[in-house]
């Protein structure tokens, strides 16, 4: 019996590989949210001078597995909301293998190229599913996410690196071989809402076109039974259920915003999975 999810919105996610929007949080919570994100950002642009701390190859790297730097973002990845949609398609027992923060300034050019999340994560079985959620709205103008339905079902498809200043995947990294792109469908959510896709889903998003910033997060949850074959042991967050499986060292919960023993945890989980994104990237 599903939690959360209808027998149509599964049978949905099973053949188009994706659902949105689904509602999480209230308007108000995810601005709640944005502020803490943002008022962080400007503490540290006062002490060093530089913008956009939680974009993507810019700032400290922090838009990278920042639970394990701040209890609000832990807050999100253990939203029983989301783990309920999440226990419905991948079951009871939940890591959370990566999270990253998306966000894009206003009348930026920045965008993301078509490519599968699976290119990153050296999972087996690949069954991963990621949660994007917007802490702003995320119009078709604001460069939303846009999606190949059904093309989950292709499996893995060669990616190459692109060198590009406006890319904001980490090696720039694009599907190279032929696919059929003649039919996609944009994926707009308002702030508090979220959409689900698979791991294998042929994805982009544009730039923003907006004249707000938008922000979202996308939470990458794996079953716990699911074993990354990388050479590095990788750490992921158990979130939900147990792990009977011990394929991954715990990451832990913070215990204060920015602390000392939390930015040591983050510093090591984000170069494990730096690790793993360049082995990735060497089968390219």
């Amino acid at each position: 019996m599903a939690k959360r999810l209808t027998a149509s919105q599964l049978e949905q996610y099973d053949e188009k590989g994706f659902l949105y929007p689904l509602d999480v949080f209230s308007a108000a919570q995810a601005k709640n949210y944005l502020d803490q994100l943002e008022g962080f950002e400007a503490e540290q642009n006062s002490a060093a001078g530089v913008a956009g701390n939680f974009r993507p190859r810019k700032g400290k790297g922090f838009n990278f597995k920042p639970h394990l730097l701040f209890r609000w973002v832990d807050e999100i990845a253990h939203n029983p909301v989301i783990l309920d949609y999440v226990e419905d398609l991948i079951g009871p027992d939940i890591r959370l293998f990566n999270l990253a923060v998306w966000p894009k300034n206003p009348r930026d050019p920045a965008y993301i190229s078509w490519h599968q999340d699976s290119t990153y994560f050296a999972l087996d079985p690949a069954s991963q599913v990621t949660v994007w959620i917007a802490l702003a709205d995320a119009p078709v103008e604001a460069g939303c996410m846009e999606v190949v339905p059904g093309s989950h079902k292709l499996g893995q498809l060669h990616h190459s690196e692109v060198p590009s200043d406006t890319i904001l995947l980490s090696r720039g990294q694009t599907i190279d071989v032929p696919y059929d792109r003649s039919r996609t469908e944009f994926m707009p959510v308002k702030a508090g809402q979220c959409s689900l896709h698979d791991t294998y889903l042929i994805h982009a998003s544009g730039p923003n076109q907006a004249d707000f910033r938008r922000v979202g997060m996308a939470f990458s949850y794996i079953p716990a039974s699911s074993r990354c074959v990388s050479d590095v042991r990788m750490t992921a967050m158990l979130v939900r259920g147990e792990d009977k499986w011990g394929y991954y060292d715990d990451e832990p919960r913070p215990q204060v915003d920015y602390g000392e023993a939390e930015r040591a945890a983050h510093a090591h989980s984000v170069g494990k999975f730096q690790q793993l994104i360049a082995e990735q990237a060497a089968k390219y």
